[in-house]
């Protein structure tokens, strides 16, 4: 079943009022509704203006309540002060969509911001739905729609163009028009105010007219919306992002611009990695990497090997990969080989492969086969200068011609214009991108392998908590809401570390003395060597401060050290609490590596997760890594490894290599702490040492402060959402047997695989009204990667005696465009249907819609499943005739909260 997307009246409207036509030449009034009678608008078009019988020789109506006919969309192009009485008139008239042009809203201060909170208050009232203000408008080409106030027209393509700044769309649209580029659509945001990105993709998802999407994106108002919509899209539709804002002063403007608070551009492209979404730096490589995603292109990783008729080309293309961090490829002895076999011997024996200037198609074909039977290969730069025993064309067509032998990806440079360009023609309308300049091709190769890369961290479903349920984790949340209620924020080293550890993070035990006399006692528990530091809620760099004495080997030295500390402190801040020194043991490991783990709030994504190096090595690795949570152990490694840092975990001299899957899990459970503990604001595990026998952390450092909980969503402070391990529940069958109902995760694939081959052909005909024996490859992704936040799938399963898992059953729900219902699916095993086992399912997936917020949970049904019928009436389900389809019927159950 596919209802119509809400917003379908807003982008492909069969009536359009423009509220301010004008004949004035070159307002903003006039040049709308010129642009919309000129571009051929198929639906109905009125002009509203109070002071004109007609406008542009078309009627004029004085307001649009006396018009009379359903209005779909009006697009209002006047003052903003008229504003909010208009949509006062748009929603007694039943206008349901409204594009406000004008800026002087939130954006430009405090008189603004209550201007557009009184518009949005007015239409909410009425349900109407806002795209704006201070935007350029839509162009829909296929329509012959261009609701905007450019002077340049878009012809019809595949390409969605999604962005907040008008003069972006404008500028995008006139290199378009040169490059030969059509759109499906383009959609001017504005300020946002309603309607955002999050809303647009879920339209974009469902228009099948659109196959890649483009965004510019200046702020974010909504993470977890924008999140899940950008997640979801980016499984169906490729989609390519330019972000303002990269450094400071850029970040300042975009958000003067935007009226939106600056985005961290780190986070912001730790979150689109995250979401399976290549990132580019300019508009020209907007187009070129979707025009490279539209072609046959599809690196399979980072490791790219050149091939030059001419070193200096070759040099050039080197230094741009070697700028990027991209490595050339250590080309096996094998291939070294077959290339000394069929090149010149003055070839450059080395990547780039010289093949020399009088190289002719053959030995292009030659070269090009060599390295793609190189398993240290993963795609091909081919380049070509016209010399002058160069044959362009030829080398082009050879390239064509094995392009399909070929087991990675080809992208070429055809460097000059004239001689070259019929043959560059001739490869891109073969799908091999082709260009002009090495530093183009090699950014281009840059931005693709980072979309297939980032989509398999899209596919990443963390794993489910180890601490649900857990007495420790449950008396870390007393503890923190004890703190709280005494008003404290900045949790003292042994707080901090009984969090941590209630969490499973392996700390170093640690006391606090109040006495130099308590000092001796505990170091004598503990036993020596301790280290000792300063206990002060104000002071959370202990060393700079003077506080930390290691290493202390006898009682003696622990008396000293702890006057010295308390003398030394009070000393260079003389108005610092200081509650006493905390005694712990010195953590002595030759091997130790000191490392960095941080935690901290982001006010638009919620808590990120950083990685670097610690201790002194802070000076050497200066970069860092940030990750939102929740992670995996997929995930996990990818923090680790984007970091310089990661270098010194290998082995070095005489030090083995540090134990990778004991700092693994330290992220694991820090990745959980953050995902079930709202309150945590920031923290510090500096350092951690790990080493060859495990990873623990010798200090550590938390702040916290009160959250609210939306609508009780206990991950309200997640922009993605961890697996819903509160929706697990077990179930005890009349027979005794014991039922697990948890949601789907993705190593489930097997046992989902398994579920549907042991369906009888009916079971299965009744379940995909089709007549297939097992799932394809993309749909058990689909089936079994989930965002939870939009979807949700509850498998029912038993386990044997020796812990195997059987899935008997499984209920679904998916969101309907209208954005109000949910359509579910249910299927359960031969041998367990009558046994109560898809009410349970269901009942419980009834009531996971229903907490979502949905008004109704619906179905199409087979006419002739008189089982599920049954089951479905008893659950409350009404019958209805299917509109489309006399062989189906629809189900339909209304949600109450």
């Amino acid at each position: 079943m596919l209802e119509q997307h809400y917003l379908t009246a807003l982008f492909e409207p069969k009536s359009v009022a423009v509220i301010g036509a004008s004949e004035r030449e070159n307002s903003v009034g006039s040049v709308i509704f010129k642009n919309i009678l000129s571009s051929g608008y198929k639906g109905r078009l009125y002009a509203i203006n109070p002071k004109h019988e007609t406008i542009q020789g078309q009627q004029a109506y004085k307001s649009i309540e006396e018009i009379g006919a359903r209005v779909e969309m009006a697009v209002i192009a006047t003052r903003p002060q008229t504003v909010p009485q208009l949509i006062e008139q748009c929603g007694r008239s039943g206008v349901r969509n409204v594009i406000i042009i004008a800026s002087g809203f939130s954006e430009s201060g405090h008189i603004g911001a209550a201007l557009e909170r009184k518009v949005l208050e007015i239409a909410r009232s009425y349900n109407v739905r806002i795209l704006g203000p201070n935007c350029l408008g839509i162009i829909r080409p296929d329509l012959g729609l261009n609701a905007t106030f450019t002077k340049i027209t878009a012809a019809p393509g595949n390409l969605a163009l999604v962005s907040q700044s008008g003069a972006m769309c404008s500028a995008v649209l006139d290199w378009a028009k040169a490059n030969q580029v059509g759109f499906s659509s383009v959609i001017s945001l504005g300020m946002t105010a309603d309607v955002d990105f999050g809303e647009i993709l879920d339209y974009l998802i469902y228009d099948n007219r659109t196959h890649y999407i483009l965004m510019y994106v200046e702020g974010i108002r909504n993470a977890r919306r924008f999140m899940s919509a950008l997640r979801s899209a980016a499984r169906i539709k490729p989609i390519i992002l330019l972000k303002a804002g990269r450094h400071e002063a850029g970040s300042a403007a975009a958000a003067t611009h935007s009226g939106m608070a600056a985005v961290s551009d780190t986070v912001f492209d730790a979150a689109v990695r995250r979401a399976g979404v290549v990132r580019v730096q300019n508009v020209g490589q907007l187009f070129y990497a979707a025009k490279a995603l539209a072609s046959k292109f599809r690196p399979l990783g980072n490791r790219l090997a050149i091939i030059t008729n001419g070193g200096g080309p070759g040099a050039m293309a080197a230094d741009r990969a070697g700028d990027l961090g991209i490595p050339l490829a250590q080309l096996t002895n094998e291939t070294m080989a077959t290339l000394n076999k069929t090149m010149p011997a003055a070839w450059s024996h080395s990547n780039p492969i010289d093949i020399a200037g009088d190289a002719t198609p053959d030995r292009y074909r030659e070269a090009i086969l060599a390295v793609a039977n190189d398993p240290n290969v993963d795609s091909t730069l081919v380049m070509l200068s016209p010399q002058a025993m160069t044959d362009p064309m030829g080398v082009a067509q050879a390239i064509i011609d094995i392009s399909d032998q070929l087991k990675h990806s080809v992208i070429c440079c055809w460097m000059g214009e004239e001689q070259v360009a019929a043959s560059r023609r001739l490869l891109e309308d073969a799908g091999i991108p082709a260009f002009r300049m090495p530093e183009t091709a090699i950014e281009l190769f840059h931005h693709i392998s980072k979309y297939y890369r980032n989509q398999k961290l899209l596919l990443q479903t963390p794993e489910p908590t180890r601490q649900h349920g857990r007495p420790e984790a449950e008396g870390a949340k007393m503890l923190i809401e004890a703190l709280l209620a005494e008003r404290r924020k900045v949790l003292s080293e042994m707080e901090s570390k009984a969090i941590l550890r209630a969490f499973r993070v392996p700390v170093a035990q640690t006391m606090v003395a109040r006495t130099a006399t308590e000092a001796l006692l505990l170091a004598e528990q503990i036993g020596f060597p301790i280290a000792m530091k300063v206990d002060s809620p104000e002071l959370p760099h202990k060393s700079d401060a003077g506080g930390v004495r290691l290493n202390i080997k006898n009682a003696p030295a622990v008396r000293n050290a702890y006057h010295d500390i308390v003398e030394t402190v009070q000393k260079r801040h003389p108005n610092a609490k200081i509650n006493g020194v905390s005694i712990e043991p010195f953590l002595s490991r030759p091997n130790g590596r000191e490392l960095m783990i941080g935690v901290f709030r982001d006010p638009i994504f919620g808590p990120v997760i950083t990685f670097r190096a610690g201790g002194l090595d802070v000076e050497i690795f200066s970069d860092r890594s940030v990750a939102l949570p929740p992670l995996n152990k997929f995930l996990a490694k990818d923090l680790i490894e984007s970091t310089k840092a990661s270098k010194i975990l290998d082995q070095f001299r005489n030090m083995p290599p540090a134990d990778r899957e004991a700092l693994k899990e330290v992220l694991l459970c820090i990745s959980e702490m953050v995902c079930e503990l709202p309150w945590i604001m920031e923290m510090d595990l500096n350092p951690l040492i790990v080493d060859e026998n495990g990873a623990i952390a010798a200090d550590a450092r938390i702040v916290i402060d009160h959250t609210s909980s939306a609508n009780g969503d206990r991950y309200a402070h997640m922009a993605i959402y961890p697996y819903p391990v509160h929706l697990i529940q077990e179930w005890q069958m009349n027979d005794g047997k014991i039922v697990t109902i948890r949601p789907i995760r993705p190593e489930d694939a097997d046992l989902e695989q398994e579920f549907v081959k042991a369906m009888s052909d009916e079971s299965r005909y009744y379940r995909f009204m089709d007549t297939l024996r097992e799932l394809t490859q993309t749909m058990l992704v689909r089936f079994t990667q989930i965002d939870y936040d939009r979807e949700m799938a509850l498998v029912a399963v038993t386990t044997a005696e020796d812990g195997k898992e059987t899935q008997i059953g499984v209920a679904r729900y998916v969101g309907n465009p209208d954005g109000e219902s949910v359509e579910f699916a249910l299927a359960v095993g031969d041998d367990w249907q009558k046994c109560g086992v898809g009410r349970k399912l269901m009942t419980a997936l009834i009531d996971c819609a229903r907490v979502k917020g949905y008004r109704a949970v619906v179905g199409d049904v087979l006419s002739t499943n008189s089982k599920m019928f049954r089951l479905m009436t008893s659950l409350g389900f009404t019958i209805h005739p299917h509109p489309e389809d006399t062989a189906v019927k629809r189900v339909v159950r209304p949600l109450t909260n």
